[in-house]
């Protein structure tokens, strides 16, 4: 009996000996499973939530386990950090209710290209003079307020109000015509922005961008409605579609280049009467001083690139040709 008991009491005492490493172990699973979650970095608070205390931390920072970011703000272990890592550990370090936003945000969704080392966040609480952080200080309304991969981000509609305070009107032109083509835009939700922005100095560049939306381009035929899109996407001006010049009727028209293109397909354009018809439209337009470039859909599909950068050239040497 007392061999059992002697066994036990080495057993009970193991038990208690080992709480305290497996207690650790535990945290260290959680903040490995967080930062992993996170791409590699967390928060103080965080960390405390996790059953960190304030001298467990210290060790992990003295052990280099974790690397300082921003004040309060960590990576865990010693992967390099990616810009996803570096815009989180941004908003981690503004606080509660923080999001990334303007121009960082618009990097995010993928409407613009991330410029500058510094970050945008906007966030209720003080947080100005943080190091590589632009701060805006806002508190944002909840449909406002979005997570991707991880990260707080301003909603579509909201980085592309404060996009527009931050860029001029070209890019945020461009970063809208993206968020279009993604289809990431739903307009109901950039028109509510727009009403509780009273007073915002992005009402004046956004609004022309709304009201243009209420009235989108109409084509004749999904041809014209790619090409459309071509022009976006090639950074092309916007051509008007569907206008009649000298009487005829165009497909794509830069009025101030006196420049057009007729789209040909296959269906409409394959017997010789409608390809003479054509030819004599285009000599009547030309006639009257007009630039007539006519392009088929397989150039559009399959050599868009070099088609984007010969209409660029014609732009710019009919506008030349008019100054």
């Amino acid at each position: 009996m007392a061999d059992a008991w002697g066994r036990l009491s080495t057993c009970l005492s193991l038990r208690v000996d080992m709480r305290p490493q497996t207690q650790a172990r535990q945290r260290a699973l959680a903040l490995a499973t967080l930062a992993a979650r996170q791409h590699g970095v967390v928060s103080r608070s965080q960390l405390l939530s996790l059953g960190f205390k304030s001298g467990a931390i210290k060790r992990e920072i003295e052990s280099r386990r974790l690397c300082h970011i921003h004040r309060g703000v960590y990576a865990s272990g010693h992967q390099p950090l990616n810009q996803r890592a570096r815009w989180l550990a941004a908003v981690l370090a503004c606080g509660e209710g923080a999001a990334l936003s303007h121009r960082s945000a618009a990097a995010l969704w993928g409407l613009a290209r991330s410029s500058g080392p510094k970050i945008d966040v906007t966030s209720p609480h003080g947080r100005a003079g943080r190091r590589r952080i632009t701060f805006h200080e806002c508190r944002l309304d909840p449909e406002d307020l979005t997570t991707v991969g991880s990260i707080p981000v301003t909603s579509v509609a909201r980085t592309l109000f404060d996009f527009a305070e931050v860029v001029d009107f070209t890019r945020l032109e461009r970063a809208c015509e993206e968020a279009d083509r993604l289809n990431l835009l739903p307009m109901r939700a950039l028109e509510r922005v727009v009403e509780r922005g009273l007073g915002r100095h992005a009402l004046k560049p956004i609004r022309p961008i709304v009201t243009a939306a209420r009235h989108p381009d109409t084509t004749n035929s999904p041809l014209e409605d790619r090409f459309v899109l071509f022009c976006r996407e090639h950074n092309l001006p916007k051509p008007l579609t569907n206008v009649v010049i000298e009487g005829k009727e165009v497909d794509a028209f830069w009025p101030a280049r006196r420049m057009m293109v007729e789209l040909d397909s296959w269906t409409f354009h394959h017997h010789r009467a409608a390809f003479e018809r054509d030819r004599a439209r285009d000599a009547a337009l030309q006639a009257a001083g007009y630039r007539v470039v006519r392009l088929t859909s397989r150039r559009i599909e399959g050599e868009g690139h070099a088609v984007a950068e010969e209409l660029r050239r014609i732009l710019q040497q009919a506008g030349q040709g008019l100054s």
